[in-house]
């Protein structure tokens, strides 16, 4: 098999957080095989990732798991064209275990390593397995760690427009799932009780920050909820503690919160893509990220594309969680521009950008 034939392959690594994810990635949007280990087991007790723990689970994971990817993409080693890694940002002790055996994988194949912006990576998943774009695009990641919106004039040209100041969405989902007394990991299961409630049934704050601002705010209205649910906190001796919790609501109620939290936090979010629209004139919208597989979210996405007469790229469920195939077809966009990283590649845990150009 040649790469002339089918575009560079290319292989690869992600592990910016829970989920370890190898893929191979042809001409960039062709996905060959996509592998992901999750680690939600080995968190549920927690009801969040702990860093440690997920890093030590890398380490065990990230061979078999890029063993198996290269044996569903039905190729050798030799075959490939480059390695890329997803190397920021994300919690450090997972990217190091990432970039570590990608550095190591193309060293001994002496390929080229290619790092990749995880976050600007989620924009990608909307290509695969897609036909072309067309740009420019408005750019929205919505996941547990960040909530971002990004002017795409072009896939390596990136702009950062605004982001989340507190929590991100998907955060604020988990968080609430918490409070509700749901499982882990807890944005799924909000989605599926808010299915049967009233999504009116309470009025919790929608935060919009100034008339301009393209940022985003989730604490108050997870502190809404908080003390919707739990009363107000009173003092006990040297305590706070609150009046009740969660096992004090019937179904019904717990379903009916569910509802409306979920209709707050993405009218939050639709109303932040109107005013963008406003701002920037663009051809498409790109989406990508965990919370983007939200029932709720997906459904007035499309509304929105429709009554503005845009391109809508929803990604596939399975490209909406943390993937290789979003790194290693972003990573081909750098291959084909020359643009490769060398032996001094770093993870980093930091945003590569507050605001403005994004170093993609």
């Amino acid at each position: 098999m040649s790469n002339n034939a089918i575009g560079p392959l290319i292989l690869g690594i992600e592990s910016s957080c829970d989920e370890t994810a190898a893929a191979v990635v042809a001409q960039g949007t062709r996905v060959l095989s996509n592998v992901i280990a999750t680690q939600h087991e080995l968190h549920r007790i927690y009801s969040g990732v702990v860093p440690e723990i997920a890093s030590r689970a890398h380490l065990e994971r990230i061979v078999p798991v890029v063993r198996e990817a290269m044996h569903d993409a039905d190729i050798q080693f030799e075959h490939l064209a480059a390695i890329a890694v997803g190397n920021r940002p994300g919690l450090i002790g997972s990217l190091l275990v990432g970039v570590s055996a990608a550095k190591a994988l193309a060293w001994s194949l002496q390929l080229p390593i290619i790092g990749i912006d995880h976050i600007i990576a989620h924009l990608h998943a909307g290509r695969l397995d897609a036909e072309p774009i067309t740009y420019p695009a408005l750019g929205l990641v919505a996941s547990g760690g960040h909530t971002s919106l990004f002017l795409v004039r072009g896939p390596l040209d990136v702009e950062l427009l605004g982001k989340t100041i507190d929590d991100a969405v998907g955060e604020a989902f988990d968080k609430a799932a918490t409070i509700l007394g749901l499982g882990y990991p807890g944005g799924p299961e909000l989605d599926r009780l808010a299915q049967t409630g009233d999504d009116h049934a309470h009025d919790f704050p929608i935060a919009l920050i100034a008339p301009d601002s393209l940022d985003f705010s989730f604490s108050g209205l997870k502190t809404a909820l908080l003390y919707a649910v739990r009363g107000q906190p009173k003092r006990n001796g040297n305590e706070h503690r609150f009046e009740r919790d969660a096992s004090s609501l019937s179904a019904q109620q717990k379903a009916d919160f569910a509802a409306s939290f979920q209709r707050a936090a993405v009218t939050a979010v639709i109303r932040k893509l109107q005013r963008a629209l406003d701002q920037h004139t663009v051809r498409t919208v790109l989406v990508g990220g965990g919370v983007i597989a939200n029932t709720r979210l997906r459904k007035e996405l499309t509304d929105l594309a429709r009554q503005r007469d845009l391109e809508l790229r929803l990604p596939k469920h399975e490209y909406c969680l943390d993937n290789a195939a979003m790194i290693a077809g972003l990573a081909a966009e750098k291959f084909t521009a020359g643009r490769f990283d060398d032996w001094s590649l770093s993870a980093s845990a930091r945003l590569t950008a507050q605001r403005g150009p994004v170093h993609v």
